[in-house]
């Protein structure tokens, strides 16, 4: 099920996004200059091929509102994990996904205002879906459920990231996309980490009694 939410919300906002975004550089990591190709006609410039601050086109207000609703779930997700968790390290896990996305939504919530683009401030329906299901699992259900989505959705927030430096146009919802895909990159590898456990442990033989 998470799975499918997670492919829904990727393509959700990629058919969003004006045609042929992902073809604006030669690498989603290396934006061109100005990103010429998304910037909209008439955009005042700070001087030749370089927007005015706080000038977003289409990309930027398509990855800041997907972000906010992404970074909102996982805060909700979080909080979920703390006093839901069947483990330590899920409970851990879940508690920094609170600190961090908390940190990271109160930084985009700033740029979006800047930028003159309004968020969000309820998750959006696939989230909740899921938000609803998880909170009705304790223990070590809960924890299955709960990293098989973190790894669902960070891996389609890898991919929002990478589609707002490629083909933004604002340079501070680029530099904070740049600066945050490090940081998701490693929440998914902690998930992954997290999984691999979980599924070793389900298939460990029983540790005899001592009689």
């Amino acid at each position: 099920m998470t799975d499918r939410i997670a492919a829904a919300a990727l393509a959700a906002f990629l058919l969003a996004a004006p045609p042929g975004w992902a073809q604006t550089t030669d690498s989603p990591t290396t934006p061109a200059p100005g990103n010429p190709a998304t910037t909209p006609a008439g955009t005042p410039e700070a001087k030749p091929g370089t927007p005015a601050p706080h000038r977003p086109n289409t990309s930027d207000q398509v990855f800041a509102v997907a972000a906010a609703q992404g970074g909102l779930a996982e805060v909700a997700f979080g909080k979920l994990a703390e006093a839901q968790g069947g483990s330590d390290a899920v409970r851990d896990f879940g508690r920094q996904m609170v600190r961090d996305h908390g940190k990271a939504n109160d930084r985009l919530a700033g740029l979006a205002k800047a930028a003159g683009i309004v968020l969000p401030r309820e998750m959006d329906a696939e989230h909740q879906a899921i938000h609803d299901r998880l909170k009705g699992l304790k223990g070590d259900d809960f924890d299955r459920a709960y990293i098989a989505s973190q790894i669902a959705d960070h891996q389609v927030t890898a991919q929002l990231l990478e589609y707002e430096i490629g083909s933004g146009q604002d340079e501070g919802l680029k530099a904070f996309a740049t600066e945050t895909l490090p940081v998701v990159f490693h929440h998914l590898q902690m998930a992954q980490g997290l999984n691999t456990e979980m599924a070793a442990a389900s298939t460990a033989p029983p540790v005899p009694k001592a009689k």
